[in-house]
């Protein structure tokens, strides 16, 4: 499939590149995304046993395009699955591996809170705002596409892959100023504890977003213990991505690349098995 193609089906929307104003001749991508999502996808929460859902490495879906290969978390172009569509506002969480020199052409995105999370390489980005720079292992980068972008990502080396995380949440608001954020983290600052990467105010640690959302990065050494303290446990859930290793939260066993979502739970308690990087995103239920 070529890249058009796959952009297309990607929910990315591919339009004329004649400025933003293009986006409003076709469905944005939040319509076209929460047509998709309808009821939240999580087990009856009447049901008082049934409040985690887990998501095993081997079960996302796949998709390898030659210069992309990714795994999907929840249902994204090709891959759809009617119980894996969302995990309250958290609705694309994709493992993309780019391979050297290629990358994502210029694309419309709008009223989408877009996170990017770099795992190896150099990943480039360009957009519509005037934003030219490259993020790598250690980066975290937001964009709020609020009324409409367009932006590029592409793999900045020739050498070697790039690989990253990208992950998109339904905002809190709708049509805001598009918008974009790039940190550098203090890597000691994760060394067997929970540093928070991304809060809903500009004044906290890490990027914002217009989400009432936080996320946390933990590397644990083998037989750590450490707990989260969920911030609105009434109306958020966390939903907990292996990076490397294997851990056990709450008694449920995880792998490298396994995927856990829990609700209505005031902490999370998280112990690693063997050494491990763990990604905790804590997002609202309910899709305002």
């Amino acid at each position: 499939m070529n890249r058009k193609n796959f952009l297309k089906k990607s929910l990315l929307g591919l339009a004329a590149t004649t400025g933003v104003t293009a986006l409003a001749s076709q469905k944005s991508t939040y319509n076209r995304l929460m047509e998709q999502v309808g009821f939240n996808h999580l087990p009856n929460k009447e049901e008082q046993t049934m409040k985690t859902v887990l998501h095993k490495a081997s079960t996302r879906g796949h998709a390898n395009h030659g210069w992309l290969d990714s795994h999907h978390s929840f249902s994204f172009a090709n891959y759809y699955n009617p119980q894996r569509m969302n995990f309250g506002v958290l609705r694309v969480l994709n493992d993309d591996t780019v391979s050297a020199g290629r990358g994502f052409g210029t694309h419309p995105h709008d009223n989408m809170e877009i996170i990017s999370i770099p795992l190896e390489g150099d990943l480039e980005h360009k957009d519509s705002m005037g934003n030219v720079g490259v993020i790598k292992q250690g980066d975290i980068q937001a964009m709020s596409a609020g009324t409409g972008i367009f932006h590029s990502e592409y793999n900045k080396n020739k050498d070697r892959d790039v690989k990253f995380l990208q992950i998109w949440m339904f905002p809190d608001k709708r049509d805001v100023t598009p918008r974009y954020d790039q940190i550098t983290l203090k890597d000691t600052n994760s060394n067997n504890a929970l540093q928070q990467i991304l809060s809903p105010s500009a004044d906290d640690e890490g990027v914002w977003v217009h989400q009432n959302a936080w996320f946390h990065l933990g590397k644990l050494d083998k037989g750590t213990n450490v707990k989260y303290e969920v911030k609105a446990p009434k109306t958020n859930g966390v939903y907990a991505f292996v990076l490397e290793g294997n851990v056990t939260i709450e008694g449920q066993a995880l792998g490298k690349r396994d995927g856990f979502g829990l609700w209505e739970v005031d902490k999370v308690d998280i112990e690693a098995s063997d050494d491990a990087r763990v990604l905790l995103m804590e997002v609202p239920m309910e899709i305002s």
